[in-house]
Parts: structure tokens; C-alpha cells; sequence
């Protein structure tokens, strides 16, 4: 896994990167009560805002961490966004993407560096 500043994680699964957000993002927002997910199909470029969370504390936006193309949501984060407070760094994934370079993820913080990084 890949961790970004913005305290999302990638994993790469064949020529799909996975991403998601992490433990410390989810207990920052709280009880999470609504989660807007990008098209399938939709091209990104990295930084583009693709996705809105809500919780009882704050609005937080998912920003796409490398340039490429939505190729799957987690329609089940939709129907139970409580599951971004149960299992972040599992079941709670929010989109697949077909990635244009996948060297774009060597920018990006192992484990050790985001548990560092995030004190």
C-alpha cells in the first residue's frame, strides 16, 4: 500500500490502482452519513475533487491521487457509509482506476512514512 498527504491509501491490484481513505482520516471525520462517488468512466487528473464525504463533523473531499480513468465504485459505501468508519483500510474502498502512469505512485509514502508522517 501507498499512502498520500491527503490521507488517502492506494493499493495496486494488477493494472488497477484501488484507493481509499485511512484509519486517521476516518476517525477525524467521525460517523460518516453520506458518501458521493464518481462515474465510472471519468477521466481524472491528479488533484481533480472526485469524491464528497459528510459526517457529523465535517464535508471532506476525495481528490484524485494519480491522472486516469474511474473504472469501478464501492456502491457499498453508499448504501452504508458507516462502513468508512468500520473498515477503512478494507471494505470501505471508494473507486478502482486504470492509472495512465503508474509511476506516479513512487511519489507516494509507504507505511512506515504515512505512520510518521501522521505522528
Amino acid at each position: 500500500m501507498k499512502f498520500t498527504e491527503e490521507h488517502e491509501w492506494l493499493r495496486v491490484e494488477g493494472d488497477l490502482v484501488v484507493v481509499g481513505i485511512t484509519d486517521h482520516a476516518s476517525e477525524a471525520l467521525g460517523d460518516v452519513v453520506f458518501v458521493e462517488l464518481p462515474e465510472i468512466e471519468t477521466r481524472v487528473a491528479k488533484g481533480d475533487e472526485i469524491c464528497v464525504i459528510e459526517s457529523v463533523k465535517a464535508a471532506s473531499d476525495i481528490l484524485a491521487p494519480v491522472d486516469g480513468e474511474i473504472v469501478e465504485v464501492n456502491e457499498a459505501i453508499v448504501d452504508n457509509p458507516g462502513l468508512v468508519n468500520e473498515d477503512p483500510l478494507g471494505a470501505a474502498w471508494f473507486f478502482k482506476m486504470k492509472v495512465e502512469d503508474m509511476g506516479q505512485l513512487d511519489g507516494f509514502m509507504s507505511e512506515d512514512e504515512y505512520k510518521d508522517f501522521i505522528g
